[in-house]
């Protein structure tokens, strides 16, 4: 244990993933212990990188729940940010669907009064159902702060706004130091 506070980056199945080493670094630099968690599918492409990631957060990167009765191998939470958050993954938040660990940390951390922060890498064709805008309203209704780029293009294929780690980073900061408790 570091003393630093602790950051739960959680990813998903978003071609931002693959570079979720800079958010690791930057939360790092920034004086954050950062505990890695992903999606099946973040996972399986990450996969070669795993143990490095692992080495660099001093942590195991989690993308599955825990067995009963294992014990929790990462120190509590004071922040979980969730990016790149898909589509899938806002939707199945919003709904209570959690079947992937990074899914239902999230909704607990909800429950928890963990400040929780997502930033969602969807293109405006997806942003534009119908079930978008109520699944960022309930998680807003929840405590979650969404985070929503803007994008800049007319719905189609290739038209992902840029992800900006910077910005979830920031976001996650500021989240945790609203609700920060003196020490």
């Amino acid at each position: 244990m570091t003393g630093d506070p602790v950051l739960y980056l959680l990813g998903t199945g978003a071609q931002p993933v693959l570079n979720i080493t800079v958010a690791v670094e930057r939360a790092q630099a920034d004086g954050w212990q950062v505990c890695l968690g992903l999606t099946p599918t973040a996972a399986r492409w990450l996969h070669p990188y795993l143990p490095g990631l692992e080495a660099l957060t001093g942590s195991p990167v989690r993308s599955h729940y825990k067995l009963p009765g294992q014990d929790d191998v990462w120190p509590t939470a004071d922040v979980v940010l969730l990016a790149p958050a898909t589509f899938n993954t806002v939707n199945r938040w919003a709904l209570g669907l959690t079947d992937s660990f990074v899914v239902g940390y999230a909704a607990e951390a909800l429950g928890r009064g963990i400040p929780t922060v997502a930033l969602p890498c969807v293109n405006a064709a997806l942003a534009a159902h119908p079930q978008y805008a109520r699944s960022v309203e309930t998680l807003r209704g929840a405590g979650a702060h969404i985070v929503l780029p803007e994008t800049a293009t007319a719905p189609g294929q290739d038209d992902t706004p840029e992800f900006d780690w910077a910005l979830a980073l920031s976001s996650a900061y500021a989240a945790y130091n609203a609700t920060s408790r003196p020490v």
